[in-house]
């Protein structure tokens, strides 16, 4: 019997949307399923060499847990996208949640084929001494038969 094939279509680079298609992907890999990632748009920060510019912002963010009610007002404070960042890195740490480093290595390992988006590489002038090492890089067309055959195709 095959095995099953899993498609996810990653287009934010934020803290919070990095974790999905990572976890997932590691998860659906380690139970022997094929997994592709498709990385587009702003996903493509994802694939860096480094990761420290991926932040989470808690404007608006309303489902993001705060220690103290925060009016809209503050959030927009010069600052506190950092902080916002610097406190669920903390609380990820805390509880042994891995970094996306770890969990991009990891995919690696067990055969998530990474790839970038060429049309949003060249919209965006990076070049492939930007990225790291072990990715493809194709148009929506490569990742679309892989895509039509997958048991699971989500889009993140």
């Amino acid at each position: 019997m095959a095995s099953k094939k899993m498609a996810i279509i990653a287009t934010k680079g934020t803290l919070d949307w990095a974790y999905p298609p990572l976890i997932l992907s590691s998860t659906a890999a380690s139970l022997g399923w094929d997994v592709q990632i498709f990385f587009t748009f702003y996903g493509l920060q994802l694939l860096r060499k480094e990761l420290d510019h991926v932040r989470i912002s808690p404007l608006a963010n309303p489902a993001m847990p705060m220690p103290v009610p925060m009016p809209v007002v503050v959030q927009m404070l010069p600052g506190m996208e950092a902080m916002a960042t610097m406190m669920m890195k903390n609380k990820m740490k805390s509880k042994g949640v891995a970094s996306l480093e770890e969990l991009r290595s990891l995919c690696l390992e067990a055969e998530v084929k990474f790839i970038a988006c060429q049309m949003t590489v060249d919209l965006f002038d990076f070049s492939k001494g930007d990225f790291i090492d072990g990715i493809e890089y194709g148009g929506a067309a490569t990742f679309m038969k892989f895509a039509g055959e997958s048991d699971v195709c989500l889009y993140i």
